[in-house]
């Protein structure tokens, strides 16, 4: 059976590991348009956010309420990213890997020291796909200097 487009329709874990990125394309977008609200606004509504520094944000509203704090004070370079995985836990929750580069204001290298992993834990509930844990952690790779740098050369072509 065809879809409105014409199109079949998607395999369900398919048509979730769409719905998965979306969720985390939206909360790139929200930070790199420092807009708080947009940032928060995929989470479920008792989500979590362990940030860079090992911050933690508890509940939806903590966490647009911390970021709207954080836009205010400065203006945090924007992310690029690159999705490695969703993998689909179960019928209802699922993780994406991505890793993440910055480059600081005015600058066209990627600043190696903001290199991240993230995670994103996802549910569904009520038929909703919704962020229940996002956390960033420092990919410094110590003693490895040439996957960090690696990683710095992936990252930068996303820039070019």
């Amino acid at each position: 059976m065809a879809s409105a487009s014409g199109q079949p329709p998607l395999p369900a874990a398919a048509s979730d590991e769409l719905a998965v990125r979306a969720l985390y394309r939206r909360v790139l977008e929200g930070w790199n348009q420092r807009d708080a609200a947009a940032f928060a606004a995929p989470f479920a509504e008792d989500g979590d956010v362990i940030g860079f520094d090992g911050s933690e944000y508890l509940g939806r509203a903590e966490i647009a309420a911390s970021l709207e704090q954080i836009f205010a004070s400065h203006r945090p370079p924007a992310y690029v990213s690159i999705v490695r995985s969703v993998r689909l836990l179960g019928p209802d929750v699922a993780i994406l890997r991505a890793v993440v580069g910055m480059a600081l204001p005015g600058q066209a290298a990627i600043e190696p020291t903001l290199n991240a992993r993230q995670t994103l834990v996802a549910a569904r509930s009520t038929g909703a796909w919704r962020i229940a844990l996002f956390q960033t952690t420092p990919a410094q790779l110590h003693g490895r200097p040439e996957l960090a740098q690696q990683l710095t050369e992936e990252l930068q072509q996303l820039l070019e």
